[in-house]
């Protein structure tokens, strides 16, 4: 015989869960650092060494775009992420698709750290100088690293919106937003540290010390899947499945009735996504490249200057997704593009300057735009979504956003410094932005969606009004 648990005081009961929130806040927030602080410091290296380890051969401007090229590699990837574990996401969970997709992304950014360039005398784990061999391993790893991002994401974001309390889905999802602001603040500091230590322009940094950042990375995916398997999975989900389990109909992949049902709303959210990742790619690695070369600035001022403009950029992300629930989504990224489309047409003239102090105005207002846009969609994407291919049709609206606006903005910017005047690099921004704008406009205010019951919901919404 044994006795039975005290029921616990609603005290007792708020503080648990109050604990709940924070520990899955917390897995959140630790995944999408380490993701994006993996998914960066690629972004810096092809910015300031990779164009002189992997294409020598090259000149400084056909290196930088090939080297851009290869960073593209990553966002067409996404998608073939985000449809391969979202349909595990939303087979058999949240929680156990995140712990692989930070398992892959490490793989690959360690690999990265490992491995010689072109020529001889750039040592790495396959040896001494490998030839062509180099680029080619890159561009796979880079594959795997934008493959594992593109099932991160949506996994992190849908892990705090489905423990969410209500009319608090954008403050939880603070937590993954602030992911991106944390992770380039990490690469910043890292390569700054590195750039520091063994010297900005030494041949050490060249073959050596542009290796710490991707090889630290070991560490912070320890502790990254320490937590996240401490985690259980979101109570939504396991609704989910014990509705599933009474069905009697045939299991549809999650893919097909996304596409089939929510089609629209995926190409809407992720034309919406565009001019978002646009704002943050051309604000830091594309400017980290046009600092160094263009402008000339040091290094190491350079790296500075990202690491303040990450930490504003934490402060715009966390005060727009809270403001979200109560204003809506779509307002406040309505306005984040409004603001873009103005400061688009304005930055380049005020980098050309070449004065350091409009350099870092110039990053940081860039960078605290994308903040705006992007702290609400974290709350977004989830909420369009129904359970049952929420992890698919979330993660393929984002990454087809990264695609648009992440891939090819930085390639067509190096093109255009090499060629032409800097302020197209603008007029190329304002387009995406108001492009983004439109289509937000053109998706439906979702902050009082219930995420728990919306199947009808779902049909109705792919016939958008």
């Amino acid at each position: 015989m044994h006795s039975e648990s005290p029921a616990l005081t609603p005290g007792q009961e708020s503080s648990t869960e109050r604990r709940r929130l924070r520990k899955v806040g917390a897995a959140s927030l630790v995944g999408t650092t380490i993701e994006y602080y993996d998914f960066f410091v690629y972004g810096t290296a092809a910015a300031l060494v990779f164009p002189a380890l992997f294409f020598p051969s090259a000149s400084p401007a056909v290196g930088t775009i090939a080297s851009f090229a290869t960073f593209g590699v990553g966002f067409f990837a996404r998608p073939v992420g985000s449809i391969l574990f979202g349909h595990f996401g939303d087979k058999i969970g949240r929680k156990r698709t995140l712990v692989w997709t930070l398992l892959i992304m490490g793989f690959a950014t360690v690999t990265i750290g490992l491995l010689p360039g072109y020529d001889s005398g750039t040592f790495g784990l396959f040896g001494n100088g490998i030839g062509m061999a180099a680029p080619i391993i890159l561009v796979f790893l880079r594959f795997l690293q934008g493959f594992a991002m593109g099932g991160e994401w949506a996994g992190a974001t849908l892990l705090t919106a489905e423990y969410a309390p209500k009319g608090q889905r954008g403050r939880m999802a603070v937590y993954p937003q602030i992911g991106p602001p944390l992770g380039f603040f990490l690469a910043s500091g890292t390569f700054f540290l590195a750039s520091v230590t063994v010297g900005a322009t030494s041949d050490t940094f060249l073959n050596f010390g542009w290796r710490l950042p991707f090889i630290a990375s070991l560490l912070l995916v320890i502790v990254g899947l320490w937590i996240r398997l401490t985690v259980e999975e979101t109570p939504v989900f396991k609704a989910h499945l014990l509705n599933k389990a009474q069905e009697t109909a045939p299991v549809k992949l999650p893919f097909a009735d996304a596409i089939r049902l929510q089609w629209k709303q995926i190409l809407l959210a992720g034309m919406t996504m565009s001019a978002l990742f646009a704002m943050f790619y051309i604000g830091s690695t594309f400017l980290t490249s046009y600092g160094t070369g263009r402008l000339e600035f040091s290094r190491t001022m350079i790296l500075g200057f990202g690491m303040i403009a990450a930490l504003v950029l934490a402060c715009a992300t966390a005060a727009a997704a809270i403001i979200s629930d109560k204003v809506g989504r779509k307002k406040v990224i309505a306005a984040a593009y409004i603001g873009a489309f103005i400061w688009s047409l304005l930055l380049f003239p005020l980098l050309d300057t070449g004065s350091p102090i409009a350099f870092l105005i110039g990053v940081t207002v860039t960078l605290s735009l994308y903040g705006v846009a992007n702290g609400p969609a974290g709350a977004l994407l989830p909420e369009m979504f129904h359970s049952q291919f929420r992890y698919t049709g979330a993660g393929l609206s984002y990454n087809l956003g990264g695609i648009i606006g992440g891939a090819v903005p930085p390639i067509l910017a190096a093109q255009i410094v090499a060629n032409h005047s800097s302020i197209w690099v603008g007029i190329l921004l304002a387009g995406l932005s108001a492009v983004s704008l439109a289509c937000v406009l053109a998706l439906p205010e979702t902050k009082n969606n219930d995420l728990e019951h919306a199947p009808d919901e779902a049909r109705a919404k792919s016939e958008l009004r």
